[in-house]
């Protein structure tokens, strides 16, 4: 029983419909986080994997965690910036563009979104 009750957790949290249920996995979410992080401006690359780095499966999200309580979302993640950009000003755009678009994608409230700035880089 405890096994189920483990798979179900990383499965990800059910929303229930008159139609059915829907699952949405927290590496699904780790996805919309990672590209989402990667098309804001001034962010070249995340933990682990830089943009220009062909980044495929699980290495595209590293860097990212997902926390689930009830139907809240935390996310934290790790990024890279260009360098001579205002590293705060950059941290704030992915902040709030991440939790926009994990809202408007999966339909569940982010209840908070961690920027860790671990280097800064220049793009080239």
């Amino acid at each position: 029983m405890a096994l189920a009750s483990k798979h179900a957790m990383e499965a990800g949290q059910a929303l229930s419909s008159p139609l059915g249920r829907i699952t949405i996995s927290s590496g699904a979410i780790a996805q919309i986080v990672a590209e989402t992080a990667l098309e804001c401006y001034g962010v070249v690359g995340m933990k682990g994997s830089l943009r220009g780095r062909i980044a495929r499966g699980r290495t595209r999200t590293r860097g990212i965690e997902i926390g689930r309580d009830g139907d809240d979302v935390t996310i934290d993640l790790h990024v890279v910036v260009e360098y001579g950009l205002n590293l705060a000003e950059v941290a704030s755009s992915v902040r709030n563009r991440v939790a926009y678009e994990v809202e408007r994608l999966t339909g569940l409230p982010v209840r908070a979104v961690e920027v860790h700035v671990d280097a800064v880089r220049t793009s080239k």
